[in-house]
């Protein structure tokens, strides 16, 4: 039985591993042990077993600029420009003895941090993501690494919730070349707190305590970051609800609202830098990936047939964008009520919902307004759930009942060679006249091609089903990440969804108008109402103009004339991000 027990212990004594009790540990650096007299004890060629002190020595940073300058007289010294922060939020101070560089809050006013994720002993690249932060009289900005370091010392407390002042030192930096893994051979030495420490520290790593503490450390400027946490976990559980009970479009609201949930969660740090819905975020939708495979599922599912056999009714597809530029005007008019600040990119982005095209509103909003892109879908995909509800009205309201009743001609057939030559001439059109747009329009048509040239029907299917399927998951996932309290619970998120709307009502009605404005011009008359489908909200609009034309003439069927304006609404969009991503791309 003693032979068993000390095989364990030179099993332990072989991998150096500590024995300790609070202050102290137990060192043992060789791999045999031995008894002798009924006790264990080392052989003569081993090392001692020591009893060390285990209080490691802790390297005190110094709170302000005063205190790093006192601490290091005649050594500490500013990084005079270009290096240093173009609008002087943060300034870089060097210390010439040990090459060391510290980081210091420099605006005039305080700053709240939103999160944080220095910790000491990190190697971090250069456009590591290391805080978030509020500055006073400024608007949320991440803040990144310039070039590559390892984090020597942070800033005692420093984390979400905390206020810098400015002077304040955030944290001391080792700038670096080249990192590598290899290990000095060695014992491992380490300490074992007491009981109440561990108590302690698991009250600590609860998300109880962290939304507690986030809550009541500035209640007016964190709140968002505790309580707020839990509001955005509801709002959560309400877009599910509405995926799983209400059938919203369940397949993009069901993983943007698990997204949300998960991101939502106290020191997960599912959303932060190196988790995975950061990961999934920057793979896919910082890339504009995602939105582009989700645009080539949905031309392989597109039939342009009915457009092309009734060309006109294309440009119902393009009066129907009024709405986002409608949008865009009014984003910029919200700038006078107090809390609402948008620049011109921003009200791009929003404006962009009035095409209530989901896909094209998350590629242009990653690709000019980030911040805003949790509001901007969840909007977008809303409203395309509630196309039944809000088109209807605006439909009747501007529309006689002579003009519902009004029947249109059978579409003429289409030929496959038109079929297949409409994608082909598309993507040249758009690469010679709007290449801002030909990422979105190219893997359209890339999609409808495969599905009317008939020789690849194992790719067609693909992208209908496995591939869309696969890219909406993520999608949903990487959505959800952009929904975190500090990035949703603003006066912004509010105008954002009253100007989604407008933009939708807007679209619905000038499409409408301008059917009526082609029938004082036209011998063959539409039906105003399919003017409606020209947002592109396929195939649910023309589903909608079918049914309401059917309530006025039970034998008016205006599914597959509606189907022109809808698709052709799809292109518009398209071609409506191009034209707002040229404009504002460069500013």
């Amino acid at each position: 039985m003693l032979s068993c027990f000390i095989a364990l212990l030179t099993a332990a004594a072989g991998f150096a591993l500590p024995l300790s009790a609070e202050e102290n540990i137990v060192v043992v650096e060789k791999t045999t042990i031995e008894a002798k007299d009924g006790k264990i004890c080392g052989k003569t060629d081993c090392r001692v077993i020591e009893v060390q002190s285990a209080a490691p020595e802790k390297r005190a940073l110094p709170f302000t600029l005063n205190e790093l300058k006192a601490k290091y007289p005649k050594k500490i010294f500013p990084i005079k420009k270009p290096f240093s922060a173009e609008d002087d939020v943060f300034d870089y101070y060097v210390n010439f003895e040990t090459g060391h560089l510290y980081l210091v809050y420099n605006w005039e006013k305080p700053g709240v941090v939103y999160s944080n994720s220095l910790k000491v002993g990190d190697k971090l690249h250069d456009g590591s993501e290391i805080f978030t932060i509020k500055p006073t009289g400024r608007s949320k900005g991440k803040v990144k690494l310039a070039q590559a370091a390892q984090v020597v010392a942070v800033r005692d407390g420093f984390d979400s919730a905390q206020t810098l002042l400015p002077g304040d030192v955030v944290a001391e930096f080792s700038p670096h070349l080249v990192y590598h893994d290899s290990l000095v051979s060695g014992s491992s030495v380490g300490n074992l707190p007491g009981f109440a420490d561990c108590f302690r520290g698991l009250w600590q790593s609860t998300g109880i305590c962290n939304i507690i503490d986030q809550t009541r450390a500035d209640f007016p400027n964190t709140w968002i970051l505790g309580l707020g946490r839990v509001i955005m976990m509801l709002i959560a559980l309400v877009l599910m609800y509405l995926a799983i009970v209400k059938e919203f479009e369940p397949l993009l609201l069901l993983p943007i609202g698990f997204g949300a949930l998960l991101a939502n969660i106290p020191l997960a740090g599912i959303s932060a830098p190196g988790g995975i819905q950061y990961l999934i975020f920057e793979v896919g939708i910082n890339s504009g990936v995602f939105p582009l495979l989700i645009f080539m599922g949905v031309g392989a599912m597109t039939d342009f047939g009915p457009m092309i056999a009734n060309p006109k009714t294309a440009l119902l597809g393009g009066a129907a964008q009024f709405g986002i530029f409608t949008a865009l005007l009014g984003a910029l008019a919200l700038n006078f009520v107090p809390g609402i600040d948008f620049n011109i990119k921003d009200a791009a982005s929003i404006g962009i919902i009035g095409g209530a095209d989901g896909p094209t509103s998350i590629f242009l909003t990653s690709r000019l307004s980030p911040s805003l892109l949790g509001a901007i879908a969840v909007a977008a995909y809303s409203y395309m759930a509630l196309v039944p509800i809000i088109q209807p009205p605006i439909m009747k309201a501007l529309t006689t009942a002579e003009e519902k009743k009004i029947r249109m001609a059978q579409l003429r057939p289409v030929s496959k060679i038109e079929k297949i030559c409409f994608p082909i001439l598309i993507t040249l059109l758009c690469a010679f006249l709007l290449p801002d747009a030909a990422p979105l329009m190219g893997m359209l048509m890339f999609g409808n091609l495969m599905k009317e040239c008939g020789v690849v029907d194992r790719l067609s299917d693909t992208a209908q089903n496995a591939l869309i399927n696969i890219v909406t998951i993520f999608l949903g996932i990487a959505v959800g990440s952009k929904l975190s309290a500090e990035q949703f619970l603003s006066a912004q998120t509010l105008g954002i969804l009253l100007l989604g709307c407008v933009a939708f009502c807007v679209g619905t009605a000038t499409g409408v108008i301008f059917a009526k404005i082609m029938n004082c011009f036209s011998k063959v008359k539409i039906n105003p109402l399919i003017g409606a489908a020209g947002v592109s909200a396929v195939p649910m609009a023309a589903r909608v103009v079918n049914k309401v034309g059917l309530e006025f003439d039970n034998q008016n069927f205006l599914l597959m004339q509606a189907m022109g304006p809808n698709v052709a609404g799809v292109i518009g969009s398209a071609v409506a991000a191009g034209v707002l991503l040229k404009l504002c791309g460069g500013l």
